[in-house]
């Protein structure tokens, strides 16, 4: 079956059976490789890519239910204010180790800003729970959305 999708800000045409899930479409039906396969059960973040604004995990999302939505994706995430933020403070610090799950931590961590541009240690914490990173940057991570938001990294700011 053929699906219209808006990835990027450009339409997009697939065939492909309603369940295929969007992360296979963008690697495989549209040569989209930025978005990784990590778990494939929506629990590690490495697939993660915003739709309609919000942080979803792509291996989870069948394309049918993509249909009418807005999908970004890491080749696009930087074109926003947030995203261009997040992009240029994870190489000022140079966040990544072997990098495979940058690109989810990224969406995650623009996602976030979006939402809320100012948020406290524990936000972060928070959202970006459900992004795993095997070389334990987490430290890095932190530091780089906080730079992002414009937060100095000797303030720390709790919710509440």
């Amino acid at each position: 079956m053929a699906y219209d999708l808006m990835i990027n800000g450009q339409p997009r045409r697939v065939s492909a059976t309603e369940d295929k899930p969007l992360l296979w479409v963008l690697r495989e039906d549209l040569d989209m490789p930025g978005t990784k396969f990590g778990c494939g059960a929506g629990l590690c973040g490495a697939c993660t890519v915003h739709v309609d604004g919000m942080a979803m995990r792509s291996c989870q999302l069948p394309i049918a239910e993509a249909v009418g939505k807005t999908i970004t994706t890491i080749e696009h995430v930087a074109s926003t204010p947030q995203g261009k933020a997040i992009s240029e403070s994870w190489v000022a610090l140079d966040v990544p180790q072997c990098g495979y799950c940058q690109a989810g931590q990224i969406m995650s961590a623009t996602a976030l800003l979006s939402e809320n541009p100012q948020p406290s240690d524990e936000e972060i914490e928070s959202a970006m729970s459900g992004n795993i990173c095997r070389c334990a940057t987490y430290t890095r991570i932190r530091s780089a959305i906080r730079q992002a938001a414009g937060i100095d990294a000797k303030e720390v700011r709790h919710a509440g």
